[in-house]
């Protein structure tokens, strides 16, 4: 069995003096070498690239800026294109309970759809176009159109 260490009450006050005394010199030592501690020493600039310096800015180089310059709002957009439907085939189509998915023709994903938002003459395997709408449980086909 290991020995257990104890120690009287004076060691543990002469070592906890000790403590008290690298530290205490330790503080005085980071005083004495932090430097004059002046309002100059403590300023940093960012130049023209964002790099931050401790040399002021060269005021020969600065640049006027005209504020009607400033644009604070987004460009209108110009010649905005319609998105193309989305295309795909019936995959599933439950006739009783009113639901099914398509499979996009254009990636992997498959759409939820329900009959209310899909032509009462829909079937598997049948060539659509659709539009997606977030559900609760996903992206969901709605304006579903048959296409030959």
């Amino acid at each position: 069995m290991a020995k257990s260490v104890s120690y009287n009450k004076r060691e543990v006050e002469k070592k906890k003096q000790e403590k008290r005394l690298e530290k205490q010199k330790r503080r005085e030592e980071r005083k004495a070498n932090a430097g004059s501690g002046s309002l100059d020493d403590m300023i940093a600039y960012v130049d023209e690239n964002g790099v931050i310096t401790d040399t002021p800015p060269d005021p020969i180089q600065k640049q006027e800026i005209d504020i009607d310059d400033i644009a604070v709002s987004t460009p209108k957009k110009e010649n905005m294109e319609e998105p193309e439907p989305n295309k795909g085939r019936v995959e599933y189509f439950d006739r009783n309970k009113g639901y099914g998915f398509i499979k996009s023709a254009s990636s992997v994903d498959k759409y939820f759809f329900h009959i209310s938002s899909a032509p009462a003459s829909i079937d598997e395997n049948d060539k659509v176009t659709f539009d997606l709408e977030r559900g609760k449980k996903g992206m969901n086909a709605v304006n579903i159109v048959i296409t030959d």
